[in-house]
This record gives C-alpha cells, sequence and structure tokens, in this order.
C-alpha cells in the first residue's frame, strides 16, 4: 500500500475512534424517536453492533504491514478483536462509572463484541485470501 494511503487510512481510523467515543459519550437529550426494535432486534444492540462492526476493518487498513502468512493475520486480526474488545469494556465501564446520564449495559457490549467478531472474520478472511492469490 502507498504511504499516502497508509497516513490517509490511520487518519481515518483515529476519526473513528473520536467518533465511537463521541456517541458513546455524548449527552443527547434531542434525539428523534426510534423504533424500539428492528426484526425484533433491541435499536439500540444494533446501533452498537453498527459502531463496532468496522474497528478491525479500519485497524487492519491503517496498521497493517506484516501480515504474509495465515498465522500473522491471524496473531493480527486476535489481537485486534482483543484491543475493540478492551475498548468496548471501557466504555461501557466509563458510561456506568463516569456519567450521570448514560449507564453501562452489558447487552451492550455483547453487541460491541458481535459486531466486533463478525468484522474480525471476514477481516481475515479477506486477508487470507488475498495472501493466497
Amino acid at each position: 500500500m502507498i504511504r499516502g494511503q497508509k497516513i490517509a487510512f490511520r487518519l481515518l481510523f483515529f476519526l473513528y475512534i473520536a467518533g465511537v467515543l463521541y456517541l458513546c459519550f455524548g449527552h443527547f437529550d434531542n434525539t428523534p424517536s426510534v423504533p424500539l426494535t428492528l426484526w425484533g432486534i433491541p435499536t439500540d444492540k444494533l446501533v452498537h453492533f453498527a459502531m463496532f462492526f468496522p474497528f478491525p476493518i479500519l485497524a487492519f487498513l491503517a496498521f497493517d504491514t506484516f501480515t504474509h502468512t495465515v498465522r500473522e493475520t491471524l496473531l493480527f486480526v486476535g489481537v485486534t478483536l482483543l484491543v475493540g474488545i478492551l475498548i468496548a469494556v471501557g466504555t461501557e465501564m466509563g458510561q456506568a462509572n463516569l456519567t450521570d446520564y448514560r449507564s453501562g449495559d452489558p447487552l451492550d457490549l455483547v453487541a460491541d463484541t458481535i459486531g466486533l467478531s463478525v468484522s474480525s472474520f471476514i477481516t481475515a478472511v479477506w486477508d487470507i485470501r488475498k495472501q493466497k492469490k
């Protein structure tokens, strides 16, 4: 990947992290009402899934410079998944302990982790298939 692209992806990754933190800790009073469920799934859980889904893909695009084997890919994706889960845990703990307008919800953490896991799987398959070409 070209150096300029790598810089752009790193900038995008850090903007994404800032956006996640804003969404997790922002104080939103005047938001429009949305349906409580979509396809039987609570809407806020879908939002959490969608919020954390990009993390592994963007991390890979921003920081992958060494995955030339399946083992290296799985290690990179595994570490990325772990870091994403730690960020998700941190946001839920922060909401519960640092704000009086948010609450930490273990089911939000589950939705975050599912989004991270699905995206990590896709990222790993994508890179492994790229290596085989």
